[in-house]
């Protein structure tokens, strides 16, 4: 019989205690994923925060805010020439159900994102729309902005 030296790190995979502390992992970063930001409409511990993009040209800000199932009057937005900060509240439907089952994924509640912005803006002149769930909002950049040029050295 020959011996055989066991090098544990070797073949991880084939000891069967390895592989059921890698299973645990996988289904703790599982259950980290659905706690974190993570998809589009992110979430953050339970609460809602809706996913956004940003795309800057060189005279104006376009922000798109996800917010399904909201109507515009329960959308609050404030802008300073920093910063977009978009809250509101996704109100439960209240139902009752005498006998059988009744399951809801939905998130309720309030929510609160602040988005910071890569230029100044001109916050007295926003637009925004809002249209199948999408908030989308049009932010000029301040004149300073604009003129703004940067020497870049060479070194």
């Amino acid at each position: 019989m020959a011996l055989i030296r066991w090098e544990p790190f070797r073949d991880i995979e084939r000891f069967e205690p390895f592989r059921e502390i890698e299973t645990l992992q996988r289904q703790m970063n599982r259950l980290f994923d659905r706690l974190s930001p993570t998809d589009g409409g992110e979430r953050t511990g339970f609460n809602f925060v809706p996913a956004a993009e940003l795309e800057e040209t060189d005279d104006t800000i376009h922000l798109k805010i996800e917010v399904p199932g909201l109507e515009a009057k329960d959308i609050n937005v404030e802008v300073t020439p920093e910063a977009v900060s978009i809250s509101g509240e996704r109100k439960t439907e209240t139902k009752t159900e005498e006998k059988g089952m009744s399951r809801s994924e939905f998130r309720y509640g309030r929510f609160q994102r602040i988005i910071p912005l890569p230029s100044l803006i001109q916050n007295d002149k926003v637009q925004a729309e809002y249209k199948d769930g999408i908030l989308r909002l049009t932010l000029p950049k301040s004149e300073a902005e604009r003129q703004k040029v940067v020497k870049v050295n060479i070194g």
